[in-house]
């Protein structure tokens, strides 16, 4: 771990690049460079058919120095100093002092670079950033620059001081679009050091920062001190990308879910099996009582034969009718 200094004597921890990783970003920004130069001279070459040994050696050489010395220079100076190969490796330019590159460092790092790295096959400039105690180059030597580390553990990583209760909310219909990122780099890096800070440095920083933050985003400050002010501005800012983080998350999470075929559906629980009605009782039958049998009683006596012949038959008990059938009268 290393220190830069700002300009208002405040010691920034940072993390320079290794030889191996910036070595290889080299690499990366050469081949890209390289291959882009071989396209534009093939599409030359192929539209300008009656060009001469002359001007085909004039084009070579304004290609050359146009695209790959001129392009990683504009790329570093828009990108503020991160090129292709150092952007896939999570390495940046920054100047002595931790602020963004422009123009001129831009510059003269490439101009450098052509003579230690393009002419000498990297040989002076792998010396140099061996003998380096920060990993430098000839080119970052004379444009005072550093080559750092922005992809650090989560460990070296401090959390900036939250705001007050009472001032979580009250920016939240406010525009910070306008605000650079350079500009919320270094408010949180105020935030983070404000207790390592001398207290006239850090209020002089702290109403620098606010000034500024208030003529990109017209915030009101009334009463409201410029740390404070800060750090609720910062958690605004951090709150809305932790919500278009998530909303990104759950639209990435639907079009996958499209794209298998629609949306996941939860399935709705099975019904539950309907009981069996009961079964109708069988019909019992009717009992029919059966009637005790009569007991038997004393025989009639026999009736005397009368005097025309045998007896006939035994009267019935009742005196009615006899039990033979009918009989005509005599």
């Amino acid at each position: 771990m290393d220190q830069l200094v700002t300009g208002e004597a405040v010691a920034l921890e940072v993390r320079p690049a290794q030889f191996p990783s910036r070595a290889l970003a080299v690499v990366l920004d050469l081949l890209v460079a390289l291959f882009a130069w071989f396209v534009v001279l093939m599409l030359l070459f192929a539209t300008l058919t009656s060009v001469d040994e002359a001007a085909a050696a004039a084009i070579s050489v304004g290609t050359f120095l146009l695209i790959p010395i001129g392009a990683p220079i504009a790329v570093e100076t828009l990108s503020r100093g991160r090129s292709l190969g150092k952007l896939a490796l999570g390495l940046r330019v920054v100047r002595d002092d931790g602020g963004p590159i422009g123009f001129r460092h831009a510059l003269v790092r490439g101009l450098l670079g052509m003579v230690e790295v393009l002419m000498t096959f990297g040989v002076v400039a792998c010396i140099a950033s061996l003998v380096s105690a920060r990993g430098r180059r000839l080119g970052d030597v004379f444009a005072g620059t550093l080559v750092v580390r922005e992809r650090v553990p989560d460990g070296h990583v401090r959390p900036t001081p939250p705001p007050p209760p009472w001032l979580m909310g009250r920016y939240s219909g406010l525009d910070l679009s306008a605000v650079p990122d350079g500009l919320w780099l270094e408010v949180r890096q105020y935030l983070t050091r404000l207790g390592q800070l001398d207290p006239a440095v850090g209020h002089a920083m702290a109403q620098r920062l606010a000034t500024e933050v208030v003529a990109r985003t017209g915030a009101r400050v009334e009463g409201v001190p410029a740390p404070q002010f800060l750090a609720a501005v910062l958690y605004e800012r951090q709150s809305r990308e932790a919500a278009r983080a998530q909303a990104a998350a759950l639209a990435s999470a639907r079009a996958q879910g499209t794209a298998a075929g629609g949306p996941y559906v939860p399935p709705e629980p099975a019904p539950a099996p309907a009981a069996p009605a009961p079964a109708a009782p069988a019909p019992v039958p009717p009992v029919v009582p059966v009637p005790p049998a009569a007991p038997a009683g004393p025989a009639a006596p026999h009736a005397p034969a009368g005097p025309g012949g045998p007896a006939g038959p035994a009267a019935p008990a009742d005196g009615g009718r006899p039990g033979g059938g009918f009989a005509p009268p005599v």
